[in-house]
């Protein structure tokens, strides 16, 4: 299902800048880093999305209003060491689910959402995984995710 007034379409490689842009954004929503380091990584980020998209293992969809993204998300091809889960050694990891600041509150997120829910099977994937945002975890969860076992990290020098 369709917002009024908003096209869903598939994202390819020549929309980098808009998932660039959108991350960017995105992160700075979050307060994750600072305008230095998000600045600085937005060239990594667009080398990696391009080389992502040449292997195959990236999709992303964007949501226009008029021809402009108004919202947008990705899924990459996240290998997953095998075990008990099953035999699909990869999930959808969903990545940069961001709306633009004049379109939220319209159920975009939603309708991205429910599209790659919706497409991961035809696409060989038996799970979804993302990481969430404090802004976006209920979201999520009225769509069914669960919380897992939080994970454990620490930086190297």
């Amino acid at each position: 299902m369709s917002a009024p007034g908003y096209r869903l379409r598939a994202a390819t490689a020549a929309d980098i800048p808009v998932l660039t842009r959108q991350r960017i954004a995105m992160l700075a929503d979050m307060g994750v880093g600072d305008p230095e380091t998000r600045e600085a990584m937005k060239p990594r980020f667009a080398e990696w999305a391009a080389d992502q998209f040449q292997r195959g293992d990236i999709w992303a969809w964007l949501i226009e209003d008029a021809g402009r993204p108004a919202a947008g998300a990705a899924v990459w091809r996240k290998p997953r060491l095998p075990g008990i889960a099953g035999p699909i050694e990869v999930v959808a990891y969903v990545f940069n689910v961001y709306v633009e600041p004049a379109h939220r509150r319209r159920g975009l997120a939603r309708q991205l959402m429910d599209h790659i829910v919706a497409w991961t099977p035809g696409a060989g994937f038996d799970t979804v995984e993302l990481h969430a945002s404090d802004q976006g975890r209920p979201l999520y969860a009225s769509m069914g995710f669960t919380p897992t076992n939080n994970e454990l990290r620490r930086r190297v020098p």
